[in-house]
């Protein structure tokens, strides 16, 4: 199995990466969301200049951030400065369009990027369409060294979790991105992606499977309750409430999550009282709601962060840990990826994961 840490990208990122490099972790993972962090691009250039193994990828990029020329040339020019390490994930998006009011965007848009993407990579000439217009488009210089790199391959990969997106990774993709619970079987999923790829005429192949969870060692005399821990872990809970909040007040947004009513109002009478300190107009709630998203729990929000939620993310002893990824493994995943919130808590997983579990486990 291999480990990785998914960054909300924070432009000083490379030195965590650096150190998880270091560590023994095979895999940084970068957040696209471009109203809340740094551009995703230039903090994957800092770690691809300041690291030799660790393989550098996108937690994922959304089609409606760039056109398709622009995300093949980005990630192109990382794969410049870190040639054959680079991964372009792919996704319908979430806080990324979340945090203009927007929803996902449609999977047949998904499956025209990401071909649009590839075929661009793979130095074709591509149709792009800008409204009515259309017109054939290429990287023009693929072969002058002082620009990009297409020569070493760059895996696509593509987040699913419905039954349509879960088809576009079996006609399109190199690789699988979703969440994983232990006690959730994974074999219907497979199952899916191979008969679609066998209808592409691709062969059933399994893809190279990705788990993206948050996960915290647990200290000598810790809980899952002690504030470090809720610290390390609330951010990445939170975004599960916040998806509560959208599926039922948000302006649009469409995450396929089944609402708990309950739930939903009680973030909600939550964030009405956080706008009141915060002069955020009712129209837009939303941006309060992600405000601190994926890094750090606004104040009052640690209530949402229930001992029950925490339970259920890869937290424990080394040993328990252990278990639960061996679990993991069994069910097909080929790389865990761990949230972490900030640079200190990245430090901190870093330190106690390759100690306590790659040490011990390889």
């Amino acid at each position: 199995m291999d480990y990785g840490i998914a960054i909300p990208s924070y432009i000083d990122a490379w030195r965590e990466v650096k150190a998880a490099e270091e560590a023994g972790f095979s895999h940084a993972w970068f957040y696209d969301s471009q109203l809340i962090y740094s551009d995703v691009y230039a903090t994957m250039a800092l770690a691809a200049q300041n690291t030799s193994r660790i393989r550098l990828g996108t937690l994922v990029a959304i089609p409606s951030n760039r056109i398709a020329p622009v995300t093949a040339s980005a990630i192109a020019t990382i794969n410049k400065l870190a040639p054959g390490r680079v991964i372009l994930a792919i996704g319908t998006g979430y806080t990324g369009r979340n945090t203009m009011g927007l929803p996902a965007i449609s999977v047949n848009r998904l499956k025209e990027y990401t071909r649009q993407v590839q075929g661009l990579l793979s130095g074709e000439d591509v149709l792009f369409r800008e409204g009515e217009r259309e017109r054939w488009i290429r990287l023009v210089h693929p072969d002058h060294e002082s620009f990009i790199n297409i020569k070493d391959p760059i895996p696509v990969y593509l987040a699913a979790n419905g039954p349509r997106a879960l088809q576009a990774v079996g006609e399109l993709a190199d690789g699988w991105v979703t969440t994983f619970r232990s006690r959730r079987s994974l074999e219907p999923n497979f199952a899916k992606i191979a008969n679609a790829a066998e209808q592409a005429g691709r062969g059933p192949v399994k893809p190279y499977t990705v788990a993206l969870t948050s996960g915290c060692v647990l200290r000598e005399g810790e809980s899952l309750t002690s504030d470090r821990v809720v610290a390390q872990l609330g951010p990445s809970i939170l975004v599960g409430m916040h998806a509560q909040w959208e599926a039922v007040y948000g302006p649009g947004a469409d995450l396929g999550a089944q609402p708990d009513a309950d739930l939903a109002a009680a973030y909600n009478t939550y964030i009405q009282e956080y706008a009141e300190t915060s002069g955020t107009p009712s129209d837009r709630l939303y941006l309060d709601v992600h405000r601190g998203h994926m890094v750090f729990l606004k104040p009052g929000e640690e209530r949402f962060a229930t001992e029950s939620a925490l339970a259920r993310t890869l937290t424990g002893s080394g040993p328990e840990i252990i278990g639960q990824l061996e679990v993991m493994e069994a069910a097909g995943i080929d790389n865990v990826v761990v949230s972490v919130p900030n640079a200190q808590g990245a430090r901190d997983f870093i330190q106690d994961f390759s100690r306590e579990v790659i040490a011990k486990r390889g």
